[in-house]
């Protein structure tokens, strides 16, 4: 490589989604769109767990959420198996510095285990205040001169809700497309707006990082990932194992990147973002991750990495265990619940919730089984599982699935999954995860 990567600069967002310009939304992200013009934008990524700690454990540590103890969130409990898997662990050992300015959803619940050698976590009064502190906390350490390389984790709240209220001027609810899955109303219009709104602030928080990144030449040794946990917190998409649950914003760019400006459509994988800056840092690359490198797409020496990717859900506020495997062509579901009604827990509260429930949808029971043709059906919203024409797909996408959980150790395998000691679970009947009831181990 005939530029250097000193340097890892890994900026993240909290419920962002796909819901940016740079993927063709009228969401207003002017530094995403310019960083994604010089960068690499794939437009196929997706996480291994549509909830907030399962999905940032996987990236950071290369394994599936169950694999490395992650299957819940850690501010209720739960916490990793191997902590020293962490890529900061990792980097640390390679002799890096290792940051964090911001956000960070892996160690609430052990803090011992936290890798980083510098640490700014503090909350200030307000939300869109805390995301400006850690912004400058960020630009503070940027201005620095470092001997070591270094790894910085820069990460945002926004646009997790509580979403700030919106000056109608700024956004005009009349003119807002609702998300996908959802209908266009008044209610849901106005609650997209406001998101829009937060995602705003998170834009220009990432400008005036990308900013220095530039002013200080870092851009010429520098590896910067740009991505989000999982889709955005409305119904029907966060914590759901469709496209609009696991679908992420993944944008990357490093010196003498071969595919500037170019959007790759091959499937990937957060936890192929760790093989990736192993191999293009040069480093070996430790033996437990399971992801594949992304750089064949970068350098165009093939045109996908991966046939096929998988998802879970084991908790969220609550018990929800489910399981996934998508191909380009199809993607298929597996519920492991005998109550098959949706966690409603497991929704964030929101005007769209509200909405949605006053019609009883949250007692219409879900289907065990779903297979949806992505080609014909991209809004997955037809379930192919029991059409005779579709039997031997079903076969074999339950095959690669089932292969998966047995090859990765899947503890839904043995039976219902258990609570760490310490865990604090909505019950089934809750609806406002905030509020319980609780199971408390």
């Amino acid at each position: 490589m005939s530029h250097p990567i000193r340097n890892v600069i890994y900026i993240h967002t909290h419920d962002m989604g796909r819901y940016i310009s740079p993927y063709g939304h009228q969401v207003s992200t002017p530094n995403l769109q310019a960083f994604a013009r010089h960068g690499t934008l794939f437009r196929q990524a997706h996480c291994c767990g549509p909830t907030c700690s399962p999905s940032r454990a996987g990236l950071l540590t290369g394994v599936t959420p169950h694999e490395s103890g992650m299957l819940g969130l850690a501010h209720r409990g739960f916490k990793f198996t191997h902590p020293e898997h962490h890529l900061a662990a990792y980097l640390r050992g390679q002799g890096f510095l290792t940051a964090l300015c911001g956000i960070q959803h892996e160690f609430h619940s052990a803090p011992e285990q936290m890798p980083y050698e510098i640490v700014h976590e503090e909350n200030l009064d307000t939300l869109a205040a805390t995301d400006r502190g850690w912004t400058q906390h960020a630009l503070d350490f940027l201005n620095q001169q470092h001997e070591r390389p270094f790894f910085l984790s820069f990460g945002l709240f926004f646009p997790h809700r509580p979403f700030d209220p919106v000056d109608p001027e700024l956004e005009p609810e009349a003119y807002v497309k609702p998300p996908d899955p959802l209908p266009d109303t008044p209610e849901i219009r106005k609650d997209m707006a406001e998101y829009r709104h937060a995602v705003a602030h998170s834009d220009t928080c990432i400008g005036r990082v990308l900013d220095a990144i530039r002013q200080h030449g870092l851009d010429k040794n520098s590896l910067v990932i740009i991505t989000t946990d999982h889709g955005i917190a409305f119904p029907r998409m966060k914590c759901n194992l469709t496209a609009h649950g696991t679908g992420v914003t993944l944008m990357m760019d490093y010196p003498g990147n071969p595919a500037s400006g170019q959007a790759v459509d091959a499937l990937v994988s957060h936890l192929d973002v760790y093989p990736t800056v192993c191999d293009l840092l040069g480093l070996p690359a430790p033996e437990h991750l399971e992801g594949f490198s992304m750089r064949p797409l970068f350098e165009g020496s093939a045109p996908e990495i991966r046939e096929d990717l998988f998802s879970e859900v084991s908790f969220h506020a609550a018990s929800e265990p489910m399981r996934s495997v998508r191909t380009q062509r199809y993607n298929l579901i597996r519920l492991f619940d005998q109550d098959l009604r949706r966690p409603l827990s497991n929704i964030d509260q929101s005007p769209s919730k509200a909405l949605l429930l006053k019609t009883g949808w949250g007692e219409t029971p879900r289907e065990e089984i779903q297979l949806y043709d992505l080609l014909l059906d991209p809004n997955e919203s037809r379930n192919l599982a029991h059409d005779p024409a579709c039997a031997d797909i079903l076969t074999e996408m339950n095959q690669r699935l089932e292969n998966w959980m047995h090859d990765t150790d899947d503890p839904l395998l043995n039976g219902p999954l258990a609570q760490p000691t310490g865990a604090v679970i909505n019950t089934r009947e809750s609806v406002d995860p905030a509020a319980g009831p609780f199971i408390r181990t």
